[in-house]
């Protein structure tokens, strides 16, 4: 689909009489690492999924976005599908894209997983910490050469000039302020072991937002939403309610 002059890639299936929900991966990922949440949702929900410019089929930005340029983006695509008032969901840079769209239009509900809000004044690359999270869980074996083979090298450098930026204008901005803004029932799933974001980031968020609630997974990383995958989609049937349609 093209959108701010280049193509966009989605997925759109499950039930179309279902309320959609849209999924937003993290960096250096696709559509395959939402599938195992967006499967397990599809019988009662529309799913949408989405290709992150610079990512999967999507194209590059023509120029390097800001996270404002990928919600804008987002928006126009889900105007185009006729998708109005959505549910989220969003991992890691994905999760930061939703907070942004939930603070600026209509959202039904909103599901963070381990989603960065704030300026990261550390400089150890996203990459570097999302590879360490994969390498320590057995059952995300699968997913590290897959990672590996997304993300490049160990830290950004390997990344195109334009997506370098892109990272870099990511980790520099500071939504604190603006997810104050956010209305809608926000469920926030955190792993205690989680490297890219510190669990002391998801209490803030909770604090920031006024209709939120934290689930904090003992034991899960990064990527909590795939080792409890089946936990994390009862909590989300359980924000939806009973009726999705």
């Amino acid at each position: 689909m093209k959108i701010k002059d280049i193509n966009i890639n989605c997925i759109t299936y499950g039930n179309e009489l279902g309320k959609p929900i849209v999924f937003l991966h993290g960096w250096g990922q696709n559509i395959e690492m939402m599938k195992p949440l967006a499967d397990r949702l599809s019988n009662d929900y529309k799913i949408i999924i989405i290709d992150l410019p610079g990512h999967g089929k999507s194209d590059e930005p023509l120029y390097p976005w800001s996270v404002m340029d990928y919600m804008e983006a987002i928006k126009e695509l889900l105007e185009k599908l006729d998708i109005k008032c959505p549910t989220l969901v969003g991992h890691s840079f994905g999760g930061k894209v939703s907070l942004l769209y939930a603070s600026n239009y209509d959202v039904d509900k909103l599901v963070v997983l381990g989603s960065p809000f704030k300026a990261n004044a550390n400089k150890m690359s996203i990459k570097t910490k999302v590879l360490k999270g994969l390498k320590k869980i057995p059952v995300l074996n699968k997913f590290e050469e897959f990672a590996k083979k997304r993300m490049g090298s160990t830290d950004y450098r390997n990344a195109s000039p334009i997506m370098r930026q892109v990272l870099v204008n990511t980790v520099n901005l500071d939504i604190s302020e603006n997810v104050k803004s956010i209305k809608c029932p926000t469920l926030i799933v955190w792993g205690t072991l989680d490297e890219a974001v510190p669990l002391e980031d998801a209490y803030e968020l909770e604090k920031l937002i006024s209709d939120a609630g934290l689930v904090v997974l003992e034991g899960a990383t990064h990527y909590a939403y795939l080792e409890q995958v089946n936990q994390v989609v009862n909590m989300i049937k359980s924000l939806l309610g009973g009726n999705n349609k």
